[in-house]
C-alpha cells in the first residue's frame, strides 16, 4: 500500500504537465527515506530534466540516497536522447531500491531501462498503479504501440441534433463550456479541421481562454482551397496543411501531399511521422463521420444544448455509442465516450 501511496504522488506531479511535455511521456517521481519523502519533481518539457532528476537534483542531503527508494510512474530511460538515461544515474548514485508504475512500450527503452538498475543489483518492483500509470499516458502508449495519435472526437450540437443553421456557423455551447474546450485544446497535441470548417467558421484553434500551449493546427484541404490570409495560417501555431498538390515548408505551415485513396490511412502515417501524439478532430460532418465510420478514434466528447432548437441545417453525426459520463455545465450537457478496446 506504501508503494501505491507514493505512485500516486508521482501521478499527481506529472499530470501537472499535461500539454506541455510532447512527443515526451508525462513523468512523475518521488524519493522516499524512512518513509518520508525527501525529494520529488516531474518532467516540465521536452528537452529539460526528466522526473528521475528533478527529484534527485531537490533532495538536500545527497548522503541519504544510498538508503532511499526512488518511485517513477514509468520505466527510467535507458538511452541518450536531449538528456542522459536516467536509469544510468540511479545506477550511479546506488539507490536502495526502484519502484515502477508502468513499463515504457518506447522501442528504446522497452525493459532497458529496468535491466541497467537490476544488474547494478538495486531491487526493482514495477507494475504498481500501472493501469493508471498507462491512463496517465494513453496518448504516449497509442502513439507508440498503434503507430498513431490519440483520437479524440468533438462537436457541439443543438437538442434537434444539428451543427449548424442553415449551413452556416451558429452559436452552440456556452461560456463555461467553451473555457472547457479551450483547455481541452491546450492539453492535446494537435486539433484538425477540413476545408469546409476552415472556410465557413475561419477559425483560429489557439488557446484564448486558459492558461496553454496552442495546439498544432492540422488543416484537411487536398485542393488548397483555403486562402493564406485566413486564420489558420497566421503566426500563432505550427499549423500542418494535408493537401494533394505540394510537400513544402514555410515558416511555421507545413505542407504534406498525401493520396486520397486510403485517406485516413495516410492521414495517420503522416502524423506519426510527425511525431503527433494526439489530435482533436473538431472538423464538420463529414470529416467527423470518416472517423466514426472506420472506427477510428479513442475519446469522444459530444456538447449538446438541449433547449436549443434550431430545426435545419447539417446534421451531427451518426454517432449510436453509450456514453461512459455525462456533465453539465449550466444549460449544456457534455456526453464523454471512450472505446471499449482502447489501449488501457
Amino acid at each position: 500500500m506504501k508503494d501505491e501511496f507514493y505512485i500516486k504522488r508521482c501521478i499527481e506531479l506529472a499530470s501537472k504537465a499535461l500539454g506541455k511535455t510532447y512527443p515526451n511521456p508525462l513523468v512523475g517521481s518521488v524519493i522516499v527515506y524512512n518513509d518520508q519523502i525527501i525529494g520529488e519533481g516531474y518532467h516540465h518539457k521536452a528537452g529539460e530534466n526528466h522526473a528521475e532528476i528533478n527529484a534527485i537534483n531537490s533532495v538536500h542531503d545527497k548522503s541519504l540516497i544510498s538508503e532511499s527508494t526512488i518511485y517513477v510512474s514509468l520505466e527510467p530511460c535507458a538511452h541518450y536522447g536531449k538528456t542522459p538515461p536516467c536509469a544510468l544515474k540511479i545506477k550511479e548514485l546506488g539507490f536502495k531500491k526502484v519502484v515502477i508504475g508502468a513499463m515504457d512500450s518506447h522501442d528504446k527503452v522497452n525493459g532497458k531501462g529496468k535491466k541497467i538498475i537490476q544488474d547494478a543489483g538495486i531491487e526493482v518492483v514495477s507494475g504498481v498503479l500501472e493501469k493508471e500509470c498507462v491512463q496517465l499516458n494513453k496518448r504516449f502508449f497509442t502513439f507508440h504501440e498503434k503507430k498513431r495519435p490519440y483520437i479524440i472526437l468533438k462537436w457541439a450540437q443543438s437538442g434537434d441534433g444539428f451543427i449548424d443553421k442553415d449551413c452556416k456557423p451558429v452559436s452552440i455551447s456556452n461560456s463555461l463550456v467553451n473555457q472547457f474546450v479551450h483547455q481541452l485544446r491546450a492539453d492535446e497535441h494537435a486539433i484538425l479541421v477540413g476545408t469546409n470548417t476552415a472556410l465557413n467558421d475561419n477559425p483560429t484553434l489557439t488557446v484564448r481562454n486558459v492558461e496553454g500551449e496552442n495546439p498544432i493546427r492540422i488543416l484537411i484541404d487536398f485542393e488548397l482551397k483555403v486562402p493564406q490570409d485566413f486564420n489558420i495560417y497566421n503566426q500563432e501555431a505550427r499549423t500542418i496543411v494535408i493537401n494533394s498538390v505540394k510537400d513544402e515548408e514555410k515558416g511555421n505551415i507545413r505542407f504534406i501531399k498525401i493520396e486520397k485513396e486510403n485517406f485516413l490511412i495516410e492521414l495517420m502515417n503522416a502524423l506519426y511521422r510527425e511525431q503527433v501524439q494526439s489530435v482533436i478532430i473538431e472538423g464538420g460532418r463529414f470529416t467527423l463521420q470518416q472517423f466514426i465510420d472506420e472506427d477510428l478514434w479513442d475519446e469522444a466528447i459530444v456538447i449538446e444544448n438541449k433547449n436549443l432548437k434550431l430545426e435545419k441545417g447539417t446534421r451531427a453525426p451518426e454517432f449510436n455509442i453509450k456514453s461512459e459520463r455525462a456533465e453539465t455545465f449550466r444549460d449544456n450537457l457534455i456526453q464523454f465516450y471512450k472505446r471499449e478496446d482502447h489501449v488501457v
